[in-house]
């Protein structure tokens, strides 16, 4: 059955791995995988720590192939190793340090331990996470602590995207298992709201006419009662010679309403009295 060779490649490639983790030991192993090529068989180990997998010279990759070679009966294995960017955002790294940390230092100090890690995590840019420390940490009956801050989503699909793992670590007072859940900077949230800048509106210069504008007609002056009269008074005190200049370089006033045509006429009479008089003394 088609079925079953697929269950029995799939439970093979899981103890493959189970196998190459128990051997490294706690080398920082994020994921491995396992592909099909045509020389045989290739393991893809992701790891923040690549230097302690390979050893020196290479010797814990020969090692492990001819292990992989006895145990599991593959033909030719071929070992690729891949450096983890961050490590921090990696849920299987960060439990398993919390791991090693527990059993170096012990039950007493998991608080600082947790409190730590989740400070480094969001510093490396994550929008949430949530650790969970459950077992004899400290005291004779058994609890759980949890550790979280941020943001992070627990139901939908957006919680497939979430990096989880769990891990367990072996102390004197006995099993405390650890579990993460690490929410990814790049994860897409259906709620998230980008508001689009208002695009700039860019006028084209417009050419100048090369022509002056028209200049607005000068407004001519009025002429009032008050200044008629002044105008009346020093035309008598002025000469006839005088008074005719002035009124040849004067700008003729513009006639007035009818109203005052009476002031118009005796100015006229008054202007014509002198030249008679002239005309008398030259005879």
């Amino acid at each position: 059955m088609i079925e079953r060779t697929f269950v029995a490649q799939r439970t093979r490639e899981y103890y493959i791995r189970k196998y190459v983790e128990k051997t490294l030991g706690n080398v920082g192993i994020s994921t491995i995988s396992l592909k099909k090529i045509p020389l045989g068989e290739k393991i893809v180990i992701h790891t923040s720590r690549p230097s302690l997998i390979v050893g020196s010279k290479g010797a814990n990759i020969r090692s492990l192939t001819k292990a992989l070679k006895e145990k599991f009966s593959l033909e030719n294995p071929q070992i690729e190793i891949s450096e983890v960017s961050n490590p921090f955002l990696n849920a299987n790294i960060v439990a398993e340090r919390i791991v090693s940390s527990l059993e170096r230092f012990g039950s007493a100090r998991f608080k600082g331990v947790g409190h730590k890690m989740m400070e480094n995590v969001m510093n490396a840019g994550a929008l949430g996470i949530e650790i969970n420390i459950s077992g004899k940490i400290p005291g004779a009956r058994a609890k759980s602590w949890r550790f979280y801050t941020g943001y992070l989503k627990k139901c939908g699909d957006v919680a497939l995207s979430v990096r989880t793992a769990k891990k367990s670590a072996l102390l004197k007072s006995g099993i405390i298992g650890v579990k993460v859940a690490i929410m990814p900077p790049d994860i897409v949230l259906p709620d998230k709201i980008k508001l689009l800048e208002e695009p700039e509106q860019v006028v084209a210069p417009v050419e100048k006419e090369a022509a002056a504008p028209a200049k607005a007609p000068a407004k001519k002056k009025r002429t009032t009662k008050k200044a008629a009269a002044k105008k009346e008074i020093t035309k008598k005190e002025a000469g006839p010679a005088e008074a005719k200049e002035s009124e040849e370089t004067q700008p003729k006033a513009e006639e007035p309403a009818e109203p005052k045509t009476a002031e118009v006429t005796e100015t006229e009479e008054v202007t014509e009295e002198p030249e008679k008089k002239s005309e008398v003394s030259d005879s």
